[in-house]
């Protein structure tokens, strides 16, 4: 089964085998494919490839690395990477999904989301909420375009 980003997304978890553990709103459940490989055919079914969103989001943060990505325009469905987007340990999480981060400890960062729904991410408090500003800085812009 192949996997698009959608509103329901929260977050995109990568696992053993090439696999992607989906959170989602009321369920999860383990996909074939690697977040990375969600991502591309996710940019491609709204109508474009991962590199022109990538390019698009650097332009726009003057940011070279970890930015953002938009998977469709219309609802500024924007996903945000913990780590480089071809690293094996990469979750995606749907900025307009979280609610609050806290700090575990060093390397862990708890997320929760709008419905509530907690994930413990192995990436540090400061790089997820940097991530966090960088995806919510893409978002005002976005929205200040449409509305000029």
């Amino acid at each position: 089964m192949k996997y698009e980003i959608n509103r329901g997304t929260l977050a995109i978890v990568p696992q053993e085998d090439e696999r992607s553990l989906v959170y989602e709103d009321n369920e999860s459940y383990v996909v074939d494919q690697k977040p990375f490989s969600i991502m591309e055919e996710s940019c491609k079914y709204f109508g474009s490839t991962y590199e022109g969103r990538k390019n698009g989001a650097r332009n726009i943060l003057g940011a070279e690395y970890k930015v953002p990505i938009v998977i469709e325009d219309s609802n500024n469905l924007i996903v945000f990477p913990t780590t480089s987007p071809q690293s094996e340990d990469c979750v995606w999480i749907s900025l307009k999904r979280v609610k609050r981060i806290e700090k575990m400890d060093y390397n862990n960062t708890k997320v929760i989301f709008d419905n509530d729904k907690e994930i413990i991410v192995n990436c540090s408090y400061y790089t997820i909420e940097n991530q966090l500003s960088r995806a919510s800085r893409l978002d005002i812009i976005l929205r200040n375009h449409k509305n000029s």
